[in-house]
């Protein structure tokens, strides 16, 4: 007989564990059995990604900021959260605007009498196109793309 010596032991006792955590391993996450079999024959009947006649997605809408009924003729709206101020300088016709003041980047606070009006300094903005009406500001408010559709205007 030949001589067990206790390292022996634990060497192939050690090789043993290691090879059962490598299978197991190799195999997780993959179906096994009947699940192997199906998922094997559905991967064999769907065509390739490019192939595919799935139709395309639609581009989701951004959320409205508001409808159109809720901004009158000659005024605006101050929308915070979004830093963007909707001026309808006329009937119809709607404009929008960065809500940050140009002077000292305070967010403007009001809309009356045909400006948008800065707290901060006193700066006032014309709600036709952002210019300066009245300062210490003199760079012009940068407008912001919107779309006005089915009643409802909304950012880019």
């Amino acid at each position: 007989m030949t001589d067990t010596t206790r390292r022996a032991v634990v060497f192939g006792a050690g090789g043993a564990g290691l090879a059962a955590v490598l299978t197991a391993c190799a195999a997780y996450g993959q179906p096994t059995g009947e699940a192997a079999v199906d998922a094997a024959a559905d991967a064999a009947e769907e065509p390739p990604a490019e192939e595919s006649q799935a139709a395309p997605k639609k581009k989701k809408e951004p959320k409205a900021l508001a409808e159109t009924a809720d901004i009158p003729a000659g005024e605006g709206a101050i929308f915070d959260k979004q830093k963007v101020v909707v001026t309808q300088p006329v009937e119809g016709e709607f404009k929008a605007f960065t809500a940050t003041c140009t002077h000292a980047g305070c967010t403007v606070a009001e809309v009356v009498g045909g400006t948008i009006n800065c707290p901060c300094h006193g700066s006032k903005f014309r709600i036709e196109d952002g210019s300066v009406a009245e300062g210490p500001a003199t760079e012009p408010l940068a407008e912001k793309k919107i779309t006005v559709s089915g009643g409802k205007i909304r950012l880019g």
